[in-house]
């Protein structure tokens, strides 16, 4: 694969998903591939775009089953490293009656956390035309600084970055860490694609506009995403702020839909990748509007990978 659109950093794990209950009436889980930047990869590739991942897992059956995965996805997997000592991290999702989630983290240590700079394959970050990161693979050292010299890299390479704080509270030793660390992120994002909930724990402000103008104190870059669930997204560009609803669908599991929402996103803006000061507020409209469609069908599905959408299947929500 040549000069791949995107190469995501982080996370590659095991989401073990409620999937209804056995004859003895005990809880079935299904084991789905997750990771948010592998999420993010796999939604702008099922689209048409390519990407490739750099990350760790162990050397067990669930590493296998996840550097199997890419392949089968169209990632390219030479960046994905395997931990011969310490196994591959695993997230238990519960679901409640509606649809939300929340996580039990099996990881200490997981493999992901154990990525260490020299593993960084930078051939994979000099060759791609953007870079991806979060901060789940920030939680921990050695990953903590692998993440950000592979972004302080891009940056120098002059890529263009995207970056999903995605907080989880319980993978951080304390919230005053996690936000010290996450604002490090900052330095290095183009993109920056936020909750409402991670807006209001960086900014302190609840309002959107004012969040957002809280935020353009520490964050330097050139786009904004605060993305609402069902209520679409606020976005926001050299300081002018827009929202768009989102689209209408039978939604049963929202595993992934942010990073389906990140992958449309930036499927979108591929011919900005490297001259994003091009892109105008009406294209930056465009591309929300079309990774509002993309979020929204990756929720009509269970799990994140497998859930992501075609861009046919895309176009015909649109329309």
């Amino acid at each position: 694969m040549h000069m791949p659109d995107l190469a995501a950093l982080g996370e590659l794990l095991i989401d073990f998903t409620p999937s209804g209950v056995s004859g003895q009436g005990n809880p079935l889980f299904e084991c789905n591939p997750g990771g948010a930047p592998a999420n993010v990869l796999a939604a702008l590739v099922r689209l048409g775009g390519t990407g490739a991942f750099i990350g760790k897992v162990g050397s067990d059956t669930f590493g296998r089953f996840l550097s199997d995965t890419l392949k089968k996805n169209g990632i390219d997997s030479k960046g994905l490293r395997f931990d011969k000592k310490v196994n591959t991290t695993l997230a238990f999702v519960h679901l409640s009656s509606t649809g939300d989630r929340s996580f039990s983290f099996y990881r200490n240590p997981g493999a992901d956390m154990m990525l260490s700079c020299d593993e960084v394959d930078r051939n994979i970050i000099r060759d791609a035309e953007a870079f991806h990161f979060g901060s789940v693979s920030m939680t921990h050292e050695p990953s903590r600084t692998a993440t950000l010299e592979s972004a302080r890299l891009a940056r120098e390479m002059g890529k263009t970055i995207s970056y999903d704080p995605n907080l989880r509270p319980a993978l951080w030793s304390s919230l005053e860490e996690a936000r010290e660390v996450i604002i490090r992120g900052l330095e290095f994002a183009d993109i920056l694609k936020i909750s409402e909930d991670e807006l209001a724990f960086l900014t302190g402000e609840t309002d959107l506009k004012k969040g957002a103008e809280r935020l353009a104190d520490m964050y330097r870059g050139r786009i904004l995403l605060v993305t609402l669930g069902p209520d679409g997204c606020f976005f926001g560009m050299d300081g002018r702020y827009d929202r768009l609803p989102t689209y209408d669908v039978k939604t049963i599991d929202t595993t992934g839909a942010g990073d389906a929402f990140l992958g449309g996103f930036l499927y979108r803006i591929r011919p900005y990748f490297g001259r994003l000061q091009e892109l105008t507020f009406e294209e930056l409209h465009g591309a929300v509007d079309f990774a509002n469609a993309v979020g929204a069908l990756a929720t009509t599905r269970k799990g994140a990978i497998p859930a992501m959408p075609t861009l046919k299947e895309v176009t015909a929500l649109i329309k």
